[in-house]
C-alpha cells in the first residue's frame, strides 16, 4: 500500500501531531492502534509504499493487530481506503465537520449556551477540570449537552457519571454511553435516584458473595444466576434466612445447582411461604409424612414375613 505526503529531509523534518488527537483519539486507543498510526503518519511524508507484512515486521506486531489497527482508524475516518492504498485525514478537518454538523452537534460554547441553567453549564466545566485537566475534547462538550436532553439527568448525576467511569478507569464515549443506559432504564435521573440504584446494587452484591461463600463457588456468578437471586430477593422477597434453607437442601441432597435452588424457593413462593417458620413447619411436614409412610411400609413387611413364617411351620412335622 502507498501512503503519500510532502517529502522533507529525514534529519530536519518533524511529524506533527494535532493536540486533538490527544483529547479525541488517544484515550480510547489501544496502544498498538495508537503505534500503528503513528508510524503511518510518518511513512505518509515521504510517499512511501509499505505492505502489511512489512509494517508488522516493522513494529514487532503480530499481522491481525496491524490488520484491526488499520481497521480501527478507518472506522473512526482517519485512514481512508484508496485503489493504491490509504490516504491519512486531517484530524481538525474531521473535527471541525464533527462541530459544526447540523442539528447533530454543535461548539462548546453553543452547548454551555443551550443549557438549561446555568448550573448545567457549571457541570460541564467541572467535568472539564476534574477529569479532563482542563483540555477537554470539543466534541465532549455536545455529547454531554445531548446526553442532558436524551437521559434527563440532573447535574449531580452526570458528574457522578463520569467520576464512575474515571475510577473505572474507562473514560470513554462507549462505556459512559452504556452506563449512562443502565441508569436511564433505572429510572435514575436525580442524584436522590442515583443514591437509591447504587444502595440496591450493593445490597445484591452482598448476596451474591454470601451465596457464592456458602457454595463455595470460586468465580464470578453468571448473569443468569444474578438474575435468578434478583427474582428471590426482590420479587420473592425471601431474606438470606430462607434462601440458606434452600442452600442447605441443596447441599444435602448432592444437587448443587441453581436451578434446583430456584425450584425450591419457587414452590415456596407459590405456597405462598413468607417467613422461616413458614418454610420448616413445611419441611417438618414433610419429614413426618415420609416417616409415617415408612413405618406403613415397615408394617407391612414385617405382616408378610411373619405371614410367610407361619406358613412355613406348617411344615415342620
Amino acid at each position: 500500500m502507498k501512503l503519500s505526503r510532502n517529502e522533507k529531509s529525514l534529519i530536519f523534518s518533524s511529524t506533527e501531531i494535532p493536540d486533538i488527537f490527544f483529547t479525541e483519539y488517544l484515550p480510547e486507543a489501544s496502544g498498538n492502534f495508537i503505534k500503528v498510526y503513528f508510524y503511518m503518519l510518518f511513512l505518509s511524508k515521504y510517499n512511501k509504499e509499505i505492505k502489511i507484512n512489512d509494517l508488522s515486521k516493522t513494529l514487532s506486531l503480530d499481522f491481525p493487530t496491524v490488520q484491526d489497527a488499520i481497521k480501527y482508524w478507518e472506522e473512526k475516518g482517519i485512514l481512508l481506503k484508496k485503489t493504491d492504498g490509504y490516504t491519512l485525514s486531517d484530524i481538525q478537518e474531521l473535527e471541525i465537520t464533527k462541530l459544526y454538523s447540523p442539528k447533530v452537534t454543535s461548539s462548546p460554547e453553543d452547548a454551555i449556551k443551550s443549557s438549561q441553567s446555568q448550573y448545567r453549564a457549571k457541570a460541564i466545566e467541572n467535568i472539564n477540570s476534574q477529569f479532563f485537566q482542563g483540555v477537554m475534547s470539543p466534541s465532549w462538550y455536545n455529547d454531554i449537552d445531548l446526553w442532558f436532553n436524551k437521559y434527563g439527568f440532573d447535574e449531580q448525576v452526570m458528574l457522578a457519571l463520569f467520576s464512575y467511569a474515571y475510577d473505572k478507569r474507562a473514560l470513554h464515549r462507549n462505556y459512559i454511553q452504556a452506563t449512562a443506559d443502565a441508569w436511564s432504564k433505572n429510572n435514575i435521573t436525580t442524584f436522590n435516584d442515583l443514591e437509591a440504584y447504587f444502595e440496591k446494587q450493593e445490597k445484591r452484591n452482598v448476596i451474591n458473595s454470601k451465596i457464592s461463600k456458602k457454595l463455595n463457588l470460586y468465580r464470578k456468578l453468571t448473569t443468569y444466576e444474578e438474575e435468578d437471586i434478583v427474582k428471590w430477593t426482590e420479587n420473592y422477597g425471601y431474606d438470606m434466612e430462607i434462601i440458606e434453607i434452600a442452600l442447605k437442601k441443596a447441599s444435602s441432597n448432592n444437587k448443587v445447582r441453581f436451578d434446583y435452588i430456584d425450584t425450591l424457593l419457587t414452590d415456596w413462593h407459590k405456597k405462598d411461604f413468607h417467613t422461616v417458620s413458614d418454610v420448616n413447619t413445611y419441611l417438618d411436614s414433610i419429614k413426618d409424612k415420609d416417616k409415617k409412610t415408612k413405618q406403613i411400609e415397615k408394617a407391612a413387611f414385617e405382616y408378610t414375613q411373619s405371614t410367610f413364617d407361619n406358613l412355613e411351620a406348617l411344615y415342620d412335622n
